[in-house]
């Protein structure tokens, strides 16, 4: 298997018609889009059927970075770390999700644990979780512009005043 997956090595693995990497010792299918949900359906099937973890990383500094042959690299990446307890496996999903229709299926019907998760991504990056049932900021204010972990947020500067320190 190859040593990681940001240098672009493949293996000859696949699992469910997807390609197989590994990084850092753990095991990644890299899905496309449209087969993301039924993907999900089938892992959770082979009893990858907890969800521990749902993010997204932005790599809007990166756009020429190398994924794995024959998959596209896009601004953002959405990111399943799934868990078999009976196989005692982790199991790494990445999506490739573009700047220009950040949007994808919500998990929620597969895996209710995600409500929460999916909203922060949300609510950080901006990508909205189709069919799930309460697409609202978790973190920031509902009148909150923008998205704060986004790599071109405008970072902005909030004096704060100590007591006893000159004004």
């Amino acid at each position: 298997m190859s040593e990681s997956v940001a240098q672009g090595h493949e293996t000859a693995e696949t699992l469910h018609g997807f390609p197989v990497v590994n990084s850092l010792g753990q095991k990644v299918l890299l899905v496309d889009r449209a087969s993301y949900v039924q993907v999900l359906k089938k892992l959770a099937d082979d009893s990858f059927d907890m969800c521990v973890d749902l993010t997204a990383v932005d790599y809007l500094l990166m756009p020429n970075r190398t994924v794995a042959a024959g998959i596209t690299p896009e601004r953002y990446e959405l990111v399943v770390n799934l868990l078999s307890m009976t196989r005692r496996e982790r199991l790494r999903v990445r999506v490739q999700v573009p700047e220009s229709d950040a949007t994808m299926p919500s998990l929620f019907d597969l895996h209710p644990g995600t409500e929460a998760m999916e909203r922060e991504v949300f609510d950080m990056f901006g990508i909205t979780f189709e069919g799930h049932p309460d697409m609202t900021r978790i973190l920031m204010p509902e009148d909150w512009d923008g998205h704060p972990l986004r790599k071109d947020y405008e970072v902005g500067r909030i004096p704060v005043q100590f007591k006893g320190a000159p004004a």
